[in-house]
């Protein structure tokens, strides 16, 4: 892994890292633009900070086991203890930006599901995206209420489980109003289904999105290309997550270009804002 090289993003963004989150276009609709750490795993989360900030990004999505970095030794976990914690939000105030979501993430008990709540509720998250078994639903439905924190089901590629917005449905049925879907847009497009039609069928219940345009549709080894040149359609997700007055956090997750993918997701912030214009 390389560690504690820093790059910018691009000169090409209208906002500049230290202009206030009011004036992005997406602040109106109550959408926090923001970047999954997941697209600078192969930098440190402290990295990801930066990378995400200098994109004109003043939010972040933490994953579970990136290294810490910026002098904190450790990896993102949500057993971290509080003085842990404290570093850790000492460097998001230095840029500026809010952790807003973790994931995707889950746990193997009772006991690890409430550490897992407490640790976003001290971090401030609002938002865990997760894959969980659909027998834990019902703890992590009472957990949701307890803590006031939603659980965004996150879709992987057929044939992970909760592929298909019909599964999500169905599985979140009965449970907490603060249980839906964090619509991964790409592995939408690389199970050959809508994003758009899967958008309309979970209207209501999308808390979060991992927003991705692809190249190619319908295949598994499809990868990430800027915003609006591939085949995801992301004029027409926009306008559909509009209509449904969506309100939360978009994640720009970009799995392609590892190493430098900084100007991707600088064209790709670039493109979206001009897009809600």
């Amino acid at each position: 892994m390389i560690l504690l090289v820093v790059s910018s993003c691009s000169r090409s963004i209208s906002n500049s890292s230290s202009s206030p989150v009011k004036n992005y276009p997406e602040t109106a609709l109550g959408w926090k633009l923001g970047a999954q750490a997941y697209t600078f795993n192969r930098f440190t989360f402290v990295d990801a900070i930066r990378k995400a900030d200098s994109c004109g990004l003043k939010f972040i999505e933490g994953f579970p086991g990136q290294n810490i970095g910026g002098g904190i030794e450790g990896k993102m976990d949500f057993k971290m203890d509080a003085a842990k914690r404290a570093l850790v939000l000492a460097k998001l105030k230095e840029k500026g930006v809010t952790i807003y979501a973790f994931g995707v993430v889950g746990a193997n008990s009772p006991e690890d599901w409430r550490q897992l709540f407490t640790f976003c509720k001290a971090m401030g998250i609002k938002t865990i995206t997760s894959e969980p078994k659909e027998s834990d639903l019902p703890l992590i439905s009472k957990l949701c209420d307890e803590f006031d924190i939603k659980v965004a089901i996150h879709n992987h590629p057929n044939p992970s489980h909760y592929w298909n917005p019909d599964i999500v449905l169905a599985a979140m049925k009965g449970q907490s109003s603060r249980i839906g879907s964090c619509a991964d847009i790409g592995h939408w497009v690389r199970s050959g289904l809508d994003p758009v039609e899967c958008l309309k069928k979970l209207e209501g219940h999308v808390f979060h999105s991992h927003m991705k345009d692809l190249n190619e549709k319908g295949n598994k080894a499809a990868h990430d290309v800027r915003w609006g040149t591939g085949v995801s359609n992301i004029p027409a997700v926009i306008a559909e997550l509009k209509r449904q007055k969506f309100s939360g956090m978009i994640s720009a997750e970009y799995e392609y270009n590892w190493n430098n993918s900084g100007p991707d997701v600088a064209a790709s912030v670039v493109f979206f804002r001009g897009a809600l214009k």
